[in-house]
């Protein structure tokens, strides 16, 4: 329920913060990315019991007999972030589509300053003309997530 709170008052921020920003956006959202998920993965390591030992070669190298297994929690490849602003792009393209009856509109979702979207972290590029601020292409969103109140 806090969590949830916190991102309502993050998408209030953004609505709130949208019309101070400068820029219009062309092809890419602008987005404030939230604290980066942490998961846990499994590593496995390998462990040897003896030390490095020469061969005929004169090369030194290890026997590893048998692997170690931990887990540890790291950054998520995804993260989340609060949509600031909406590429004009975008938004000319669900109007386009919605208005015309004879075309079948194709899968656009409906993305809206302040909503809460999951993208691929490593294709996201920092924009440093905006503190603490990405550019995130429409493909790379993988997920709006919706409140209760959506």
């Amino acid at each position: 329920m806090e969590e949830e709170t916190q991102l309502m008052d993050q998408a209030q921020l953004a609505e709130s913060i949208e019309k101070k920003i400068r820029y219009e956006m062309t092809r890419l959202f602008l987005v404030k990315p939230l604290d980066p998920i942490m998961v846990k993965k499994e590593f496995t390591n390998p462990v040897s019991d003896k030390p490095a030992a020469k061969d005929e070669n004169g090369v030194e190298a290890v026997d590893y007999e048998k692997t170690e297994t931990e887990i540890k929690e790291v950054e998520s490849d995804y993260r989340k972030g609060v949509v600031l602003k909406v590429p004009h792009e975008h938004t000319a393209n669900i109007v386009n589509y919605s208005d015309s009856s004879d075309m079948k509109m194709p899968y656009i979702m409906d993305i809206k300053v302040g909503d809460i979207v999951v993208y691929a972290n490593r294709s996201a590029k920092w924009f440093d003309l905006l503190k603490d601020t990405q550019l995130v292409s429409s493909y790379d969103i993988l997920a709006v997530e919706r409140t209760n109140d959506n």
